[in-house]
């Protein structure tokens, strides 16, 4: 049972590649992060190595080790699996001897299964050198061994490795499907699971996430608290909170990531006030401050910082410099109008 929800065309296309034997050995799985790219790498490897009649069954021995990750032919490879002595700066990228592991492993025939499964989730991460031996092991696979590569943004692969690759996307599900799902799935209560599936923004792993961990909701509140904080302060607080973000930055990219992406989904709404589409907007608990808001804002300003926070997203994933990019991005925050509502 394929147990992503959601992402018919991404598991009937590896559904039939099953039935017919056509897998390829490599696959690049492409989607926003919690959007269900590692379920969906798990149930293939379920698939590869069930024992039941109609694979992935979920229920066999083989299924439940890889769900519970204790099958010795499956491995996942990500920054986490560095170790605990790894340096600072070398644990934001996938290392060489974190590849030139795998690459052994590989070389090896499974030891309790049919098929070797290795799942490198971020695999825009690798370093250069850990990049040029994934290369090489794609462009000489073993049998019996399949790759999936797990990305938010493949624009930060090498091309030679994702021309060897099958590409899978998994899109952003509607409110209404992540509502649909949390609910008869995971039981979330009627009111609750809607707020999450607005809040979402189409991924259901972390509607999921959020439905178990109220401190998800808690942080999220906390940051948009920050936020509104950081809008309405001077260059010298703004600067001191960029200050905060590139402290931690090299041990965690992904939280300062996912700060943007709370500011973009904010001035999205934003925008979506200004023209009068409240009913689409994210945050939907926060309509009443959002409205008060855009107050003295133009719909150009928003657009502009819209655009700023997206550069300035991408320019992190290109390894700009972090200060630099964060300290532009806050003096580039619109000032707003004294002239109430303006509307250009």
């Amino acid at each position: 049972m394929w147990e992503v929800a959601g992402q018919n065309r991404a598991v009937s296309l590896l559904q039939r590649s099953l039935e017919v034997g056509s897998l390829a050995h490599a696959y690049l799985f492409v989607g926003p992060a919690h959007i269900g790219k590692m379920t969906l790498a798990l149930n293939l490897a379920q698939a590869l190595n069930c024992e039941g009649v109609d694979p992935p069954c979920g229920e066999c021995a083989s299924c439940q080790k890889i769900a519970s990750a204790k099958h010795a032919d499956v491995q996942v490879i990500d920054l986490g699996s560095n170790g605990a002595s790894a340096e600072a700066e070398s644990r934001v990228k996938i290392s060489v001897e974190q590849i030139e592991q795998l690459q052994h492993s590989a070389s090896l025939p499974p030891f309790e299964g049919k098929c070797k499964v290795f799942i490198i989730d971020g695999v825009e991460l690798l370093s250069i050198g850990a990049a040029n031996r994934l290369l090489k092991t794609l462009e000489e696979p073993e049998g019996r061994v399949v790759f999936v590569l797990l990305s938010t943004n493949e624009n930060l692969l090498p091309p030679t490795i994702v021309s060897r690759c099958q590409r899978v996307e998994l899109v952003p599900l509607s409110a209404g499907e992540v509502e649909a799902a949390i609910s008869d799935k995971w039981g979330v209560e009627s009111q609750r699971a809607r707020l999450l599936a607005r809040l979402s923004g189409g991924r259901l792993g972390w509607a999921v996430l959020a439905a178990s961990d109220d401190t998800l909701l808690q942080q999220r509140a906390e940051w948009l608290d920050e936020l509104l904080e950081i809008v309405g302060a001077d260059n010298e607080r703004r600067f001191a909170y960029v200050a905060q973000l590139v402290s931690g930055f090299s041990q965690n990219r992904e939280l300062v990531q996912e700060k943007l992406y709370l500011w973009l989904e904010w001035w999205r709404d934003l925008l979506l006030v200004k023209v009068g589409c409240n009913d689409a907007v994210t945050n939907v608990d926060r309509l009443a401050e959002l409205i008060k808001l855009t107050e003295g804002y133009s719909r150009g300003q928003i657009r502009a910082f819209i655009d700023n926070i997206r550069m300035a997203g991408e320019q992190l994933r290109l390894n700009a410099n972090p200060q630099l990019a964060l300290e532009v991005l806050m003096l580039s925050i619109p000032e707003k109008s004294k002239v109430k509502n303006p509307t250009v």
